[in-house]
């Protein structure tokens, strides 16, 4: 037997420590939570990188058997270091042809050139954003810019899928700041990290809420729902050149800047 421990590490504040500060409700506008939150708690240090015993498996009956049947080594141990093909899950000649092809990727896609998916891409572009290329000390004024990789930090994609740690960002901002500059931009990733956690949270409170016509607040809305309006919306073919442009990003690339974003939605709504 042996333990299973869960680590909590999607948000850059411990919901353990910023939920009892509001008895376990957040208020419904993001200023007074930033302002308890700021005021009361610390940022998490990331955990360090676990060594390879701390990865070993428990080598149980069953488990040794697996193994000696495999290796014939009679001293080898269970560890994470084997990574199954993907033959090995079951998947046939013609699925692993169609992972493993190269991905098509849309040239003009705002995303970092030569982007993946997986922790290592991540660390990459937090070296290449922050250090490398200079780009924090100057966030604050371009990360409302609609073209290219650079003008944000485009990170979002790994938060969102676990392969970075906001803690991790934050401690490396940090970092940036005692040995480079510290000003409004290196706080303000900082605090665009901290409005992700708390619309972590509101979603959390609300559950499926968020998505219903009404919204949070119950208020019964009258909402135009043309197919055809709606249609051309989708399809960037509204005839308002900044939100078209904006939709057709999206649809060719899956990607649409932040200030993109607001404008599309403000229209639609």
């Amino acid at each position: 037997q042996s333990n299973f421990e869960t680590v909590w590490g999607s948000t850059l504040y411990d919901p353990t420590i910023t939920l009892p500060l509001f008895d376990g409700a957040i208020p419904d506008t993001f200023t007074p939570f930033r302002k308890e939150v700021e005021k009361s708690c610390k940022i998490g240090v990331p955990l360090d990188v676990p060594s390879d015993d701390q990865l070993k498996l428990p080598l149980s009956h069953n488990v040794r058997n697996i193994i000696l049947n495999e290796s014939g080594d009679d001293g080898c141990c269970c560890s994470l270091d084997y990574m199954p093909t993907l033959a090995d899950l079951g998947y046939n000649n013609q699925d692993i042809e169609s992972i493993t092809s190269p991905p098509v990727i849309e040239p003009r896609c705002a995303l970092p050139k030569g982007y993946r998916g997986g922790e290592t891409f991540a660390l990459s572009r937090v070296q290449e954003y922050i250090w490398d290329l200079d780009l924090l000390r100057t966030y604050f004024d371009t990360r409302n810019g609609m073209i290219g990789s650079n003008y944000s930090t485009k990170f979002a994609p790994w938060l969102a899928c676990g392969c970075v740690s906001p803690r991790y960002i934050a401690r490396e901002c940090s970092r940036y700041e005692e040995m480079r500059v510290k000003n409004k931009s290196t706080y303000w990733v900082v605090f665009e990290l901290l409005v992700r956690d708390y619309f972590k949270l509101f979603a959390k409170k609300h559950g499926d809420a968020i998505f219903y016509p009404s919204g949070t607040t119950g208020k019964v809305r009258k909402w135009d729902i043309n197919p055809i309006h709606l249609h051309a919306w989708k399809n960037g073919m509204t005839g308002f050149p900044l939100v078209d442009a904006n939709m057709r990003e999206l649809n060719a690339t899956g990607f649409m800047s932040n200030r993109g974003r607001q404008n599309a939605c403000s229209l639609l709504a």
